[in-house]
């Protein structure tokens, strides 16, 4: 189950996250250009890289979950005895599975409000519906990686030992 989910991983969201990143500094960089070399800059940019930026925030979402690479703050760490430990890692996985899914239905929401009055960008007027919706389902996502995490624990890949080589 864990190497499917590890391909999944490997395979979807890091490749869809860096194609955003990369679509947004290709953009940016032909827009710099156009604006400074040929001083007629990409209509609409701004609108661009607004979404492209969300895309790749949220698209990291679930890998860092899947990873247990949130940022946390080890204050109670120290007050849980050993044994209680992984009772206390399986509760605050489970908090966390509680907030993203609360973060999901509330963008259900924002989209659904942002549907029915028509919301747009301002540049491109694209419609943000969409983006809201694609973001509610990421952070569902994530919150079942939260939900499989408080079982399996985090899902780390066998290679990475996580050690930078000295320069």
């Amino acid at each position: 189950m864990l190497s499917i989910a590890w391909k999944i991983r490997r395979g979807g969201s890091e490749t869809v996250m860096a194609l955003f990143l990369l679509a947004m500094i290709a953009l940016t960089f032909a827009d710099v250009v156009g604006r400074r070399l040929i001083g007629k800059p990409i209509y609409g940019s701004n609108d661009i890289t607004e979404h492209l930026m969300a895309l790749v925030v949220f698209a990291g979402l679930p890998l860092v979950t899947a990873a247990s690479a949130h940022l946390t703050i080890d204050l109670f760490d120290k007050l849980v005895s050993k044994p209680w430990m992984a009772w206390w890692r399986v509760l605050i996985a489970a908090l966390v599975t509680v907030f993203l899914a609360v973060i999901a239905w509330l963008f259900v929401k924002h989209g659904l409000n942002a549907f029915r009055i028509s919301e747009v960008s301002q540049a491109l007027r694209m419609p943000r519906a969409p983006l809201y919706f694609v973001m509610a389902l990421i952070c569902a996502l994530s919150a079942l990686a939260a939900l499989a995490i408080a079982f399996t624990g985090p899902m780390v890949d066998p290679e990475d030992t996580h050690e930078e080589e000295a320069l």
